[in-house]
């Protein structure tokens, strides 16, 4: 049914959730919860994550979601700087973290289907989430203003830091949900059913999610990505509208001929993704099998929507993501801060005018850094073509110099996942005394593949040029992924640097 959320067997009402929400709300309050505070989660996808939203919405509070990969140091780090005054956690994700919580931190729990012991909390007791929440009636205060998002980052290059947005203006609410119902295929009066892929720690899983339920969709939650899965879950609940990343795609493309061809997916009527670069090949490949239904956008946690690519797009300017939408901006920047030229690289410079700007959460001096010409940079780098389409290249701290010359190894990585005997890859830069830097592939063979770093370097030799191929390689059974989909390359890297004068 529409208005729903659904996860494996079980399917509860948002008329359901919302409720439990307002109960929520009403016991937040009387724990001296008020608007402009913060509740923390650290909750895999589940039920509970709606519950918490709906009742931080109702009193004004921030959520922040906490990603249940971080070490014990960084999720303690996130309650303390987020000053969350309740964290709402999965028992068995408690389980590693509960000793150095906070002494003035109310913890709920979430059952992970496993029974849960008495182990922290007020007289060393657990307080289950649902009990608790049912002991109180729904909230019946007044609405409190419009609040905005604190999401903390992923921590890849040092502790979480939290992106602290203030609410929209409210003139700019009408255009904002325009653009919105434009990057993600809604309009009014649409049923939507849709599926979500991604964990809802992330940014844009969590924003696709509860604008769905704001659209009354029926919604059913993926509590990990797993590409046959999600296309039995479109077949089965004739699903309509997608969020995914391109790893995602990578995987499905991956699927035997014959899994890929078992399941009616003719119910999708418009895709969208994000996050990182998605190679040509790749999207090609997804068109061809899904249709003229896949979009793209491009932005980021801190600037919001910058750009929109549709599938005519993609056809006639592969790799490119897009066009500004309304309100964005862009300058393009050299190494010595000088805008450049049509088609010539540099590093992307935004602002989404129509979004609220963003903070740093105590980190001032660091959102200062990023700042040119009230222009933000997020590290990305591309270029811009004459007929105004963006290009994303890579990211800075990703670029390799090799020889004085700069490689992306995002370009590599794009042709090479597409070989038919490569299940996964990623390419970084290594220290060499000669060049600077040299690159290194890592590489995950599909299916029973034997294939050798020599076959790699002939295959990858005829299609792009000499110094973009690896010439050494690493064969592992898996990559350091988040469940967003991002490589965790700084821990790829940082065996082959940790004797050398460079930074990595």
């Amino acid at each position: 049914m529409s208005g729903s959320v659904s996860i494996g067997r079980q399917q509860v009402s948002l008329v359901e959730l919302r409720e439990h929400g307002a109960r929520a709300a009403t016991g937040f309050s009387q724990l001296g919860v008020s608007a402009g505070d913060c509740v923390a989660t650290l909750l895999r996808n589940d039920f509970s994550c709606f519950e918490v939203a709906f009742a931080a919405d109702l009193l004004g509070v921030y959520v922040a979601p906490i990603n249940w990969h971080n070490k014990s140091s960084e999720v303690v780090h996130v309650i303390q700087d987020s000053g969350a005054r309740i964290l709402v956690a999965h028992d068995d994700l408690l389980a590693a973290v509960q000793s150095d919580i906070p002494d003035n931190v109310n913890v709920f729990v979430v059952p992970s289907g496993t029974n849960v012991g008495a182990s922290v909390g007020d007289d060393n007791v657990l307080t289950l989430w649902q009990d608790w929440l049912n002991s109180f009636n729904e909230w019946q205060g007044e609405a409190p203003p419009p609040v905005g998002s604190m999401i903390y980052t992923s921590g890849t290059t040092g502790l979480p830091k939290g992106i602290r947005r203030q609410p929209p203006h409210p003139k700019n609410l009408p255009v904002i949900k325009k653009i919105k119902d434009q990057m993600f295929g809604f309009s009014t009066g649409q049923e939507i059913r849709t599926v979500v892929t991604g964990p809802l720690y992330h940014s844009a899983p969590y924003r696709w999610a509860l604008d769905s339920a704001a659209a009354n969709a029926f919604i059913a939650i993926q509590q990990r990505f797993d590409a046959e899965d999600l296309l039995s879950l479109i077949e089965t609940h004739s699903i309509t509208h997608l969020q995914m990343v391109p790893t995602m795609f990578w995987r499905l493309l991956k699927l035997p001929e014959e899994i890929r061809g078992k399941y009616d997916l003719c119910s999708l009527e418009y895709v969208v993704h994000a996050a990182a670069p998605c190679p040509p090949g790749v999207k090609q490949s997804m068109l061809d099998w899904w249709g003229p239904i896949i979009h793209e956008y491009y932005g980021a946690s801190e600037i919001g929507p910058i750009s929109l690519a549709n599938p005519d797009d993609a056809v006639r300017k592969p790799g490119t993501v897009g066009r500004l939408l309304e309100g964005a901006k862009i300058m393009v920047l050299d190494d010595d801060g000088n805008e450049v030229g049509t088609s010539q690289i540099g590093e992307f410079y935004l602002r989404q005018t129509l979004w609220p700007d963003f903070d740093y959460h105590n980190k001032p001096e660091e959102r200062a850094a990023l700042e040119k010409d009230g222009l933000v940079t997020v590290g990305d780098v591309g270029y811009v073509d004459e007929d105004g389409y963006l290009f994303l290249m890579d990211r800075a701290k990703d670029m390799v110099i090799s020889g004085g010359v700069n490689i992306y190894p995002a370009e590599t990585e794009a042709v090479l996942v597409t070989m038919p005997e490569i299940a996964d890859c990623a390419v970084i830069g290594i220290p060499d005394r000669e060049f600077g830097e040299r690159l290194l592939a890592f590489v995950v063979r599909s299916g029973d593949s034997d294939i050798d770093s020599q076959g790699i370097i002939k295959w990858l030799s005829s299609k792009i040029s000499g110094y973009k191929v690896p010439r050494e390689y690493v064969f592992q059974d898996s990559l350091p992924r988040e469940d967003s989909g991002k490589v965790f390359k700084k821990e790829l890297r940082s065996q082959y640097w940790v004797d050398s004068d460079a930074k990595i």
